[in-house]
């Protein structure tokens, strides 16, 4: 090959004698010149239909001529010499993913805890383009076997999406012809169980069980306008509008750093008049007040530490005798109240959900109050519905 032209694939099958029992190979060569020796499995001697898993010399025969086709097309695992490990191609896709695409501390933070437990040790000295879809799904398979509790499907599917995201940059940069994770398929998933929210009167009993008044305003405003934690934490008096009965959502603060909201977008949230008079007696304290100041600030104004937060948001549900519910259900409460009372479009835009799908889910939870009285009506007698229009004309 040393005049650089491309060699057409050709193999043939042949048979081995082992201790074990006779087992089919196969030999080729790529078009890049280079010679592939594969162990195709155990061979078939006997009359009759082999079990599974042996093969006859037709069907080894077989197996080859599919091999030299995926080669001819560019398509065969391996035969392309990238010359990376699945640890490089780890770093690239974390180096792209905090620097090209720019995504949040907390996503990258994720993204790390699962190639350290879950990927680079099943894959990490392998080179790239000998990781097969075969290979991954038996992999996956065992995903939390050999620990103490077993990994649910939505775990797996997590980390088989990066794995999946993993290799499409691997494919790009190294040339790799496919992407062995792309013919996976998601495992069943349960649907998204019962949402469990407060009542209005456990959120009145919350916020006076509070150990302050700022935390009596996070939990109420947190109630009553569906603001994520991160995005109470980087709440500034510039984006209280209270001439417009309104909150601007800008910012969010997660693991130390400030990012963009979930979304993405900013967004404005309507603020209710018992948010607007618990915000307004905050605006009053002696420090941090000015625009640029944050609403809730922790010591010497800085964030508010998130988990410290939450261990006093519990402590207050034991203090008020409430069950404890996370600080992310009083978000929820906020969506089930509102979808009885706006439309669907209304309540995604002011919870800042990119699809309008998160925001159904909350439809089932919520009931309208003239439901009744609508089925009522839908299954009225016949008289009964002519007296009721008389009885509006009357009126």
């Amino acid at each position: 090959m040393g005049n650089g032209q491309i060699r057409r694939p050709s193999g043939h099958v042949f048979r081995v004698e082992r201790r074990a029992g006779p087992v089919w190979y196969a030999k080729y060569r790529l078009p890049s010149g280079r010679q592939v020796q594969r162990r195709l499995g155990p061979a078939w001697t006997s009359r009759g239909r082999p079990p599974a898993g042996y093969l006859t010399k037709w069907t080894a025969q077989e197996l080859l001529r599919r091999t030299l086709d995926e080669a001819r097309r560019g398509t065969l695992p391996g035969s392309v010499q990238t010359g990376a490990k699945f640890a490089d191609a780890c770093a690239e896709f974390m180096r792209y993913a905090e620097h090209d695409r720019c995504l949040k501390p907390a996503t990258l933070r994720g993204y790390r805890s699962i190639i350290a437990a879950h990927l680079v040790p099943a894959f990490g000295e392998q080179r790239i383009e000998d990781i097969t879809t075969g290979e991954i799904e038996r992999w996956r398979a065992g995903l939390g076997s050999h620990k103490r509790e077993a990994l649910a499907n939505s775990s797996k599917n997590r980390i088989a999406t990066l794995l999946h995201g993993i290799l499409r940059r691997a494919s790009k940069v190294w040339g790799l012809p496919i992407n062995p994770a792309a013919g996976i398929e998601r495992l069943a998933q349960p649907r998204l169980g019962s949402i469990d929210v407060f009542s209005p009167e456990e959120v009145w009993a919350l916020v006076r069980a509070a150990a302050s008044e700022q935390d009596a305003a996070i939990y109420l405003t947190a109630a009553f306008t569906g603001l994520r934690r991160g995005e109470l934490i980087a709440l500034r008096w510039r984006d209280v509008d209270f001439a417009q009965s309104a909150i601007r959502v800008r910012s969010s603060y997660c693991a130390g750093a400030l990012t963009a909201p979930k979304s993405g977008k900013v967004r404005s949230v309507p603020m209710a008049p018992d948010v607007a008079a618990a915000l307004a007696r905050l605006s009053h304290r002696e420090w941090w007040t000015g625009d640029d100041d944050l609403v809730f600030p922790g010591e010497i104004g800085r964030y508010l530490d998130g988990s410290a937060l939450r261990r006093r948001y519990i402590a207050a549900l034991e203090r008020a005798g409430l069950r404890r519910l996370r600080f992310h259900d009083l978000r929820h409460t906020f969506g089930t109240r509102m979808i009885a009372k706006a439309d669907i479009r209304r309540v995604q835009e002011w919870m800042g959900h990119a699809d309008v799908q998160t925001t159904m889910r909350y439809l089932h939870f919520a009931s309208r109050e003239d439901d009744a009285r609508l089925v009522a009506e839908a299954f009225a007698r016949e008289h009964d519905h002519q007296a009721a229009v008389q009885s509006r004309g009357h009126a």
